[in-house]
């Protein structure tokens, strides 16, 4: 392990990177059409990143929850037997990427279960190592959004400055108060390591399940203004649309999906026009 690791946290290389940004990305809680994760990965795959860092799984999992077998099959990992053959179990993995070219530190991990302070810790003192500045979470919920229009997204800043800096990219202030993410528990710290955070959230639509490529081509395009990325964001449409065109096959079959999508579309127009000075 490098010397400059934590107990959790191993260090592969150091890149000289200067005023950095830390893109986050959780499975679990606020990745729903995997839109925070899958935003990540794509980009981690679009810059050719390469791996400068991990974080061990083993202190922050729960893998045996006690309960009913649908609730602890969420905490257990996914084994893979083929004809009386194991092959292999997938446990959770949190690892950092690289892409020097933007002075870009990606990470795509699981949200902890458990020891949240240990693992935001483990998260700072990577961002002490490297010289990074800001943090940027990027995640989803489900609203009232149809598929057939742009994901609303909105920011939760960890200063008023960084809050009117966001206001130019269009987005909307959260406004929430509830059951809460781990990246909001890390916001709440970042004063405490001179950290500036940000957390882009889209509004996606709720009546969908599985993943989301038109939500994730929209983040990914908003994601790289905001970066200031050259991306060939072209390469992201062919999915977006066909998943677009099954979505839309799949809702004219159900008239009254149709009638529900057809009234989230005249709520999000009459919005856009309230809006427009």
């Amino acid at each position: 392990m490098a010397p400059d690791s934590t107990p959790s946290l191993e260090i592969l290389n150091k890149p000289e990177l200067n005023q950095t940004t830390l893109v986050l990305a959780f499975s679990g809680w606020m990745d729903g059409g995997d839109v925070s994760t899958g935003t990540v990965e794509r980009l981690v795959e679009l810059f050719d990143s390469t791996p400068i860092a991990s974080i061990d799984p083993e202190p922050y999992y729960i893998y045996n929850f006690p309960g009913t077998m649908e609730l602890s099959a969420l905490f257990r990992p996914y084994i893979h037997i083929e004809e009386g053959l194991i092959k292999g179990a997938e446990m959770p993995t949190n690892e950092f990427y690289c892409y020097p070219g933007g002075e870009v530190i990606f990470f795509v991990g699981k949200e902890p279960n458990m020891r949240w302070k240990q693992f935001s810790e483990d998260i700072f003192h990577l961002c002490k190592e490297l010289d990074i500045q800001r943090i940027l979470f990027v995640g989803s919920f489900g609203g009232m959004v149809p598929h057939t229009r742009e994901p609303r997204l909105f920011v939760t800043c960890s200063t008023p400055e960084l809050l009117e800096e966001m206001q130019a990219f269009g987005v909307g202030r959260t406004a929430y108060e509830g059951p809460g993410s781990f990246s909001s528990y890390l916001m709440t710290r970042a004063p405490e390591f001179d950290m500036e955070m940000v957390s882009l959230v889209a509004e996606i639509p709720s009546y969908l399940q599985g993943r989301n490529p038109l939500c994730i081509e929209a983040v990914t395009r908003r994601l790289a203004k905001i970066l200031q990325l050259e991306l060939d964001l072209d390469s992201l449409r062919p999915e977006s649309t066909e998943w677009e065109l099954e979505i839309s096959s799949k809702v004219e079959e159900s008239e009254e999906l149709s009638q529900q999508v057809r009234e989230l579309e005249q709520v999000y127009d009459d919005e856009l026009i309230e809006e427009d000075p």
